[in-house]
């Protein structure tokens, strides 16, 4: 058996990085001229060691852009068997003894809240990675460990999470940062450019206003960064590539504005690969420095359900940092906000500036502009009482609103029963809900005609966006901090050889270690569940007595995880784990197939009707760990994956309320224990499965094959 991969205790030189005041960013402020790249390499290359593994050679070095960091692998070039077979725990007590603790307390700024004992093994454990190369992490180490708070998630098809972004974008006042893996022209990112373009018209209204004459752009601009991951082959000689306006504003394709559209935002597009399979799978969005949306969705229309969660507070800080890393290159012109940290304005700025926006409205004629200035609502919780009369914001029809809770409002009121002047209901909440899951891909499929409508259940009512008011600063009292809780950056950095060699990193290690330090209960939702080193590790927790609940979407980029060393497709996982388990802990696993909010059985993704998305773990009911990665081999071993661990059994609390009512995976998507497999009350398997035996291996292959060519085509799984 190899070493493991994962240090046991954090190094003096760790403990130094992360106590210090020098990061990426505050460089940059400092030095303009510098790109984020010769940033990082200025504080943090003379602590990168030397690569040490079993079979790569020590001499090798990395190319221009690469974020892979040391690694280390088997003997065999695909990493050991051996070490896979066995629970991936580091040497030391799965209870780390409390001096770890401390030390991994003091390489955070918690904003006054203690961690609990739990988040702080998962971020001690997150933390030993990086000894050989803090690069694995993508932020610099003062700004892993950090604060912040979560005043809204969202738990809804794409457009609903793209009607946020477009707001934050419109009510925009110095710069965005956009990322995605994945950006197809469509309705999706219609919203956005929608925004992109009324935020152009909005600045020159304003400059209108304030002068009174026409204003010269250059003053009053705007600054955008939007970096994708569309694969070139210029990427195989540098992997991040400034794209053309040509390119980037080609309708086929991406669609955005051409620069000549929106003259008062200036906007530069990245197109970010790190050959052969360092997919850039990050999914974010940063607005002035002040908030931060973390996403599971890519900006593309599909029939899945997805997760998003608002941030605000220091945590922003630790987003923009890992955001100016990302983009690698000089940025011309320099943000903005480099000089205006999100965490020296935390609780003394609100959100919106509401002055002047009726007039804004008034000055747009090309396209109205709604902006809501307060919620139609009387209520402030997760489901407020709303008025039926406010129109929906759609891409014909943008209504902009001028605060969370006026979005909130907003969107619940669109899954709010219809009646006609005569009282009688002409749309159910579950026809309405059909529509919302239905948009723009499946205008006529309809609702199981068995699925409950739960009329006289408020608590049941799928509730989209999920709003904790207190949790936002713009409604404090003035310099009066919101409640902040502990937060961390477990991210991996993007990793393009075809081997696995890339496990050991902030991303895999608090997933492994929330498995490991689980006291009572792990909640997993993914599209796909096969990543070599999480199955032991499951196994051991339920033969340990926590339960263990998993999510997953049925047969999700089935044919693409049947490709050689992906490690098997869902239905085959399930299977083996629920056959590896001894009878008297098989009861502690608890596995499902997502089913939608108006369905009564799994759906197969490949019928593209309704699919599940969303990269959620939830360990104990209080530490929270949600973002871009997927439980499968490609996010473990390759893709540049963003998530936040939260450390809030409020915040996770309210994450599982919303997962729940949401979809009805807990009511009819679970797989009989003793199969392994799903079957409905007649026996039968969903239909369009491939089933928990694949076949041969060239069948494998050949379907692997295929699916390979959908992802690269965008309609694969991301």
């Amino acid at each position: 058996m190899t070493k493991s991969k994962f240090p046991d205790h954090i190094s003096d030189r760790i403990l130094d990085l992360c106590t210090s005041s020098e990061t990426v960013s505050s460089l940059l402020a400092r030095e303009p001229s510098l790109s984020p790249s010769a940033a990082w390499d200025k504080l943090y290359g003379r602590h990168a060691l030397k690569k040490r593994s079993l079979g790569v050679d020590e001499e090798e070095k990395e190319e221009e852009g690469s974020f892979s960091g040391s690694e280390e692998e088997g003997s065999n070039g695909q990493g050991s068997t051996a070490y896979y077979k066995s629970p991936p725990t580091p040497p030391h007590s799965p209870r780390l003894a409390q001096e770890h603790l401390d030390r991994a307390a003091k390489c955070g700024k918690w904003g006054g809240k203690k961690p609990s004992e739990l988040f702080l093994q998962i971020y001690h454990d997150a933390l030993c990675t990086l000894d050989d190369d803090p690069l694995r992490g993508m932020v610099s180490p003062p700004l892993l460990g950090t604060c912040g708070t979560v005043p809204l998630t969202i738990i809804s098809v794409i457009p609903d999470i793209a009607r946020h972004m477009a707001n934050l974008i419109y009510r925009a006042k110095h710069e965005i940062f956009l990322a995605t893996n994945y950006w197809q022209s469509s309705v999706a990112s219609t919203y956005l450019t929608n925004a992109i373009r009324d935020l152009n018209r909005r600045l020159a209204s304003e400059a209108h206003l304030s002068s009174g004459v026409e204003s010269q752009p250059q003053k009053n601009k705007i600054f955008l960064k939007v970096l994708y991951d569309r694969g070139t082959p210029k990427q195989l000689l540098s992997p991040h590539q400034i794209v053309s306006p040509d390119t980037y504003t080609d309708a086929s394709t991406v669609g955005l504005p051409h620069p000549d559209e929106i003259p008062f935002i200036d906007m530069q597009v990245m197109n970010y690969h790190m050959p052969i399979m360092g997919t850039f799978h990050a999914k974010y969005m940063v607005v002035d420095r002040r908030v931060a949306v973390l996403q599971s969705n890519n900006i593309q229309d599909n029939d899945n359900l997805e997760m998003a969660t608002h941030l605000e507070g220091p945590v922003v800080d630790s987003l923009w940092d890992m955001a100016m890393i990302s983009w690698y290159k000089h940025l011309e012109p320099g943000m903005p906000c480099v000089n205006s940290p999100a965490s020296e304005a935390w609780g003394r700025e609100k959100e919106v500036e509401k002055t002047g926006v009726g007039q804004i409205e008034r000055k747009v004629e090309v396209k109205r502009l709604a902006v809501t200035e307060e919620p139609p609502t009387t209520g402030t919780t997760t489901q407020p009482t709303v008025t039926p009369k406010v129109p929906r914001h759609t891409t014909e029809e943008p209504h902009y609103d001028a605060s969370i809770a006026a979005e909130v409002a907003r969107v619940q009121t669109s899954l709010a029963s219809k009646r006609d002047p005569g009282r009688r209901v002409i749309e159910t909440h579950l026809q309405a809900v059909t529509r919302l899951l239905n948009h723009t891909r499946n205008p006529n499929f309809t609702a199981d005609p068995l699925a409950p409508d739960p009329v006289t259940d408020p608590n049941n009512k799928m509730t989209p966006y999920l709003f904790l008011p207190h949790h936002q600063a713009s409604i404090q009292e003035r310099n009066q901090h919101p409640e902040a809780v502990p937060m961390a950056l477990v991210n991996r950095a993007p990793y393009g050889l075809p081997n696995h060699s890339s496990v050991s990193n902030p991303q895999n290690a608090a997933w492994l270690s929330a498995l490991r330090n689980a006291t009572h209960s792990v909640f997993i939702q993914t599209p796909t569940l096969n990543a070599a080193p999480l199955l032991p590790a499951i196994l051991d927790a339920c033969n340990r007595g926590v339960q263990v609940t998993c999510y997953v979407c049925l047969g999700y980029n089935d044919a693409g995880e049947l490709l050689p060393h992906q490690n098997g497709h869902n239905e085959m996982i399930a299977h083996q784990l629920y056959s590896s388990l001894p009878l008297g802990t098989r009861q502690n696993l608890h596995y499902y197939w997502y089913v939608a909010k108006d369905q009564t059985k799994p759906l197969v993704q490949s019928k593209g009707l309704r699919s599940c998305h969303i990269k959620l773990m939830v360990v104990d009911g209080h530490v929270g760990i949600m973002g871009n990665g997927n439980q499968d081999t490609q996010s473990w071993f390759h893709s540049q994956e963003i998530n936040v661990m939260i450390d809030s059994e409020e915040v996770c609390g309210t994450w599982m309320k919303g997962i729940m009512r949401n979809q009805n995976t807990a009511i009819y998507g679970a797989l009989d224990k003793e199969k392994g497999m799903w079957v409905d009350a007649e026996g039968k398997e969903a239909d369009g499965v491939i089933g928990v035996d694949p076949g041969g291996r060239v069948k494998r292959w050949a379907k692997g094959a295929v699916g390979a060519v959908k992802r690269v085509q965008g309609i694969g799984g991301f």
